[in-house]
């Protein structure tokens, strides 16, 4: 049996988060993407990442408003509103101070938690980070618009039928059939279709560039 999942109250949206492992520290992780709380467990090689990450520490995880075991939300919710979804988790798990790893957009939101909330943050690790996500005159490393719509309309696939979803699945890289059926699985669990087009949404409006000289925690910055 898993660990229990609880609900942090932020503002009037309800939080799914877990806590395991006793270790001397605590660690939030901030994920990307679509998350589930218990399914997440179920997904080849994810589970023993976490328990492995709950050996040394003691890990807080959660899904994002509008993904998992989350309430659901209308529209976009800004990147802000959803770092503070990350202070009601801590707060409900009793977390003073931790250490923070953020992942793809998680990354840019544990960026801007460190900034926001230095007295809380320990320390920051971030993988696969942008701090914007869309094309500038001054920014040319990011996705033009059109490449991030067909970004979109790909991943959307997944909620086509199922051997339309596996081949949408298959382009992502993963070719293995159980871990492509666990995938779509956890996908449509993890977020109906207007749920991840909202996701996207919020994501193409990241930008915390001005944001990163103001982070003064110990960081590590990994790209893979």
């Amino acid at each position: 049996m898993g660990p229990e999942t609880r609900y942090a109250l932020s503002g009037d949206v309800h939080i799914a988060y877990q806590v395991i492992g006793e270790g001397p520290f605590d660690l939030v992780f901030v994920p990307g993407y679509v998350t589930h709380m218990e399914l997440q467990w179920r997904l080849p090689g994810f589970g023993e990442f976490l328990t492995d990450l709950g050996s040394f520490c003691r890990l807080i995880r959660f899904d994002k408003r509008g993904t998992g075991m989350s309430d659901p939300v209308s529209g976009a919710p800004s990147l802000e509103t959803r770092m503070d979804d990350v202070r009601a988790v801590m707060d409900a798990a009793e977390s003073q101070r931790a250490a923070f790893y953020g992942l793809s957009e998680g990354a840019a939101m544990s960026i801007l938690f460190a900034a926001t909330y230095p007295e809380r943050t320990g320390a920051l690790v971030v993988r696969s980070c942008s701090p914007r996500t869309l094309w500038a005159p001054d920014f040319p490393w990011g996705r033009r618009e059109s490449a991030y719509q067909r970004e979109v309309d790909q991943a959307l696939r997944v909620y086509a039928p199922r051997a339309e979803a596996r081949e949408a699945v298959r382009a992502l890289g993963m070719q293995d059939e159980d871990e492509v059926e666990a995938f779509i699985d956890f996908i449509r669990y993890g977020a109906s279709p207007g749920m991840l087009a909202a996701l996207y949404l919020m994501n193409r409006e990241i930008d915390i560039r001005d944001v990163l000289p103001t982070v003064r925690v110990p960081s590590l910055v990994l790209h893979g």
